[in-house]
């Protein structure tokens, strides 16, 4: 039996949509992929459908590199409401109590430090958090609302950025992997004493991806726009890598670690970024200024572990 080949045409790189309001994070890689008449592609992080910002697209090999664009560093800016708990602790959701207390901006001071570092977060209910193979939110719209368990969770930073009014506050967050914003508004109004859910929320970066590398949907995907969409929007695959400490091989270090064989930690001393950690640590193996692929620094041996 013949195999039937893929539709489309294969690419390989990623594009940074500013996702508009009002889709899904899913809409964005349909009508991406179909503009480009891409094979395959993905995306490097789920936002919500009120969330606005940087989405990054992986399109071909650059879908091996998503699970580490999502480990790094996401930034976030978004709007507190104060008063008001809802079901999906945003906007879009329903109004579920109400509360009449307003915090001063001293008393949500003291109550952030309480949000940074590590800490255990309980997600949203409406989340992909998926339970005995059911997704949290199709249980939720279900009326079985699942309890969920608290997560550990990186926040690296929890600022006040404005208080454009009694019932609003404005925030920047710097986090990890996994963390949800809208745990976050919520838990922060309770342990000022009220309620709250995000009113607006948008992301401003994604590991190495920044708001100033984004585009808009409609820049090729647009009413006007005739598909295929031009290859020369599309950023390198290596782009997603660009944060992951650098590492410089010889030829013969490089023809090694594409046969799958580890190099002693003893032979590259010197040439080890200070950056790369020891202990189980990532390193982006460069061949002069070409990017192999992804190695790990573990029991003295560097081991590849995605090479491209």
């Amino acid at each position: 039996m013949s195999r039937r080949s893929p539709r489309g045409r294969p690419l390989d790189g990623w594009l940074v949509i500013d996702k508009a309001p009002g889709l899904t994070s899913t809409d964005v890689v349909n009508r991406v992929r179909r503009s480009f008449g891409a094979q395959k592609a993905g995306h490097g992080g789920t936002l919500d459908p009120l969330a606005t910002g940087v989405l990054p697209i992986a399109f071909g090999a650059a879908t091996k590199t998503v699970p580490y664009v999502m480990d790094g560093t996401k930034l976030y800016r978004f709007t507190l409401r104060m008063g008001e708990a809802r079901d999906t602790d945003d906007a879009d959701g329903a109004v579920m109590a109400t509360s009449p207390h307003r915090p001063t901006d001293a008393a949500i001071a003291a109550a952030l430090p309480r949000f940074e570092g590590d800490i255990m977060q309980v997600p949203p209910v409406f989340s992909a958090i998926k339970i005995e193979g059911e997704r949290a939110y199709d249980m939720a719209r279900e009326g079985r609302a699942p309890v969920l368990d608290a997560r550990p969770a990186r926040v690296d930073r929890f600022a006040l950025l404005e208080r454009p009014d009694v019932d609003t506050a404005v925030f920047e967050v710097q986090s990890g992997k996994g963390v949800y914003m809208r745990s976050l508004a919520r838990d922060l109004a309770l342990a000022c004493g009220t309620l709250g859910h995000v009113a607006a929320l948008r992301r401003l970066r994604v590991g190495p991806f920044t708001e100033a590398q984004a585009i808009t949907l409609d820049k090729v995907a647009g009413p006007d726009h005739t598909p295929p969409a031009s290859p020369d929007l599309l950023l390198p695959v290596a782009t997603a890598l660009a944060d992951i400490p650098a590492l410089a091989l010889t030829d013969a270090e490089a023809s090694d670690l594409r046969h799958g064989q580890a190099i002693s930690l003893v032979q590259l001393m010197g040439r080890i970024p200070m950056a790369a950690d020891p202990d189980r640590g990532l390193a982006r193996a460069m061949a002069g200024s070409r990017v192999l692929g992804l190695c790990r620094l573990q029991d003295g041996w560097l081991k590849p572990e995605r090479m491209l």
